[in-house]
């Protein structure tokens, strides 16, 4: 069984996202942030970077990124579509989404409300008119839902900024496996 070690509104609801989208069995290990459950010694044994995600995969083996942890939920579960395999250029497309997320949008919060702005105003043109990142829902939107989702209170853009980003959140809102992981983590806040 996987082991996701998470706390709740931060990276790790990606990972716990994918996990139900891929009716993966795991077992949900809370480390919270706010009581600084990921700097004790035992975390740091498990994930010297003492972030989440961390999961411990069925080898035993440890992830602790979250594209990393996305894209092995994905493959280990290929049933559930998450990741477009055999198709290249569309497997190329998700790793990009997902570099984007996580350097460009991720990384613009620490430069401050008007990077993240900008971040988000790229990602709503290259999004476009299209219902999922890359045409079908895939992993890239679990992870462009959760850095939009996180990060989108603290620049207090007026509705209608990012049209094509909101409609993409609102979607990923009403997939029941989002629904459930927001549900389950409310009760670590």
């Amino acid at each position: 069984m996987l082991k996701l070690y998470f706390s709740p509104s931060t990276s790790s609801l990606a990972t716990h996202i994918a996990l139900i989208e891929a009716g993966a069995a795991f077992e949900l290990v809370p480390r919270l942030l706010s009581r600084q459950e990921t700097r004790s010694a035992e975390y740091l044994a498990l994930n010297p970077d003492g972030k989440v995600p961390a999961l411990v995969t069925a080898g035993g083996n440890v992830l602790t990124e979250v594209a990393a942890t996305l894209y092995y939920i994905a493959r280990s579960h290929p049933a559930a579509g998450l990741w477009p395999e055999g198709d290249l250029e569309a497997e190329a497309q998700v790793i990009s989404w997902m570099s984007f997320a996580a350097s460009s949008m991720h990384g613009s919060r620490a430069k401050g409300p008007e990077a993240v702005a900008a971040a988000f105003d790229v990602a709503n043109r290259k999004l476009g008119s299209r219902e999922w990142a890359i045409g079908r829902f895939t992993i890239a939107d679990i992870h462009l839902f959760r850095v939009y989702w996180r990060f989108r209170p603290g620049i207090e853009a007026p509705i209608g900024t990012y049209p094509a980003l909101e409609a993409h959140h609102d979607r990923m809102l009403k997939r029941p496996a989002v629904q459930k992981a927001l549900e389950a983590e409310k009760a670590y806040e």
